[in-house]
């Protein structure tokens, strides 16, 4: 059962095709769904990137199947999937078209929903992701090694600073007080080693490069050019292959964006949104 902006479940749950997902609500204004990318949960997009969204959109974060509350994902599942998921989220919340953003996978999943249902976005904003496929920039297998061993050694403090590092610039990472925040939101709802496993098989197999150029929504790419999880290059490309597409690269930052400059992302979100909406209201000339 969806709820109301302003009304504050203890558990918000949606039943999607079966399964159930877990969702953050706040805020008021056009409705933006928020999609979050590997093992990612409402938390992981921080405060107070939040509370400045808020302000101007009824936000909706939820989480992937498989990841925190929502339901364990126990079978394989494509980015494809994933985005249905996504879809399904607006049935249950009645709403007929949204904005959305992604981020890494969430971006994945965003592109493909723009894909199979662009009557249902209203603008698109695509955060530190990948079209996929051959074309992309792979993470570094030193980073991919960085993360993977404290996981598999089940080492989770080792895993959550692992983490914290790859996602963020070498500058932001000496902020201990940010660290302190990541770390109590790696600590809550973690996803398991399998439904990570499912998660990246999703990633790989994804590859919208050939059909990225169908996309005739107004959008917005983010991405930082320290990103070591996804290089700039890939969301250069993405912006490229977009007709249109609007690109804003964040010096010195890493993954995490809208953790690093979390002012200056939400205003161009609220800036690229609002001005979507101005456009559709002027009157024909």
């Amino acid at each position: 059962m969806a709820t109301s902006p302003g009304s504050v479940p203890a558990v918000p749950i949606l039943d999607v095709a079966g399964r159930s997902l877990h969702y953050d609500r706040r805020g008021a204004g056009d409705p933006l769904l928020l999609i979050q990318g590997l093992s990612g949960n409402a938390l992981h997009w921080g405060e107070p990137f939040l509370e400045l969204l808020e302000r101007d959109f009824d936000v909706v974060a939820f989480a992937n199947r498989g990841v925190g509350r929502s339901t364990e994902a126990d079978v394989d599942f494509t980015i494809a999937d994933l985005a249905g998921d996504a879809a399904g989220m607006m049935d249950g919340l009645g709403w007929e078209s949204a904005h959305v953003m992604g981020i890494s996978m969430g971006g994945m999943i965003a592109q493909e929903l723009a894909l199979n249902a662009p009557e249902r976005i209203r603008g698109l904003v695509l955060g530190c992701t990948s079209h996929g496929g051959e074309d992309s920039t792979p993470t570094a297998e030193e980073v991919v090694r960085s993360l993977a061993e404290p996981i598999l050694r089940g080492d989770r403090k080792a895993a959550i600073r692992a983490g914290w590092l790859a996602n963020v610039s070498e500058r932001y990472a000496a902020d201990g007080e940010a660290f302190t925040r990541f770390r109590e939101v790696a600590a809550k709802s973690p996803a398991s080693v399998q439904v990570l496993m499912r998660q990246l098989q999703a990633v790989r197999g994804h590859d919208a490069s050939e059909r990225l150029e169908r996309i005739a929504i107004p959008t917005l790419v983010m991405h930082g050019d320290c990103d070591q999880l996804l290089d700039v290059g890939n969301g250069r490309l993405v912006a490229h292959l977009i007709p249109g597409a609007r690109l804003e690269v964040f010096e010195g930052v890493g993954h995490l964006f809208f953790w690093e400059e979390a002012e200056r992302s939400a205003q161009l979100v609220r800036e690229f949104l609002a001005g979507i909406g101005e456009a559709s209201a002027a009157p024909a000339a």
